[in-house]
């Protein structure tokens, strides 16, 4: 499997600012893997909507995967008790 692309949505990239740091390099780590593997183990697609999401302990990021332009675009990423809403 090729290399994607990714992009962060400017909402999200503010949602970022709102983890604490201890937590941060991981939701980051996580975020950077799913350009070599958009769908990787553990990744549930969402039901009525064109979106993935991904965990990484109690977060969550939600993700579309366009196949013919190789992205990945993380459209919201939070808390797991906050992000579906």
């Amino acid at each position: 499997m090729g290399s994607y692309a990714v992009e962060i949505r400017r909402s999200a990239i503010k949602e970022l600012d709102a983890i604490p740091t201890a937590d941060l390099g991981r939701v980051m780590s996580r975020i950077q893997a799913l350009g070599s593997n958009p769908r990787p183990p553990g990744s549930e697609k969402l039901t009525g909507a064109e979106q993935y999401r991904v965990r990484q302990g109690v977060y969550r990021i939600l993700y579309e995967v366009d196949d013919t332009r190789r992205t990945v675009t993380i459209v919201k990423i939070g808390h797991r008790r906050e992000v579906y809403r």
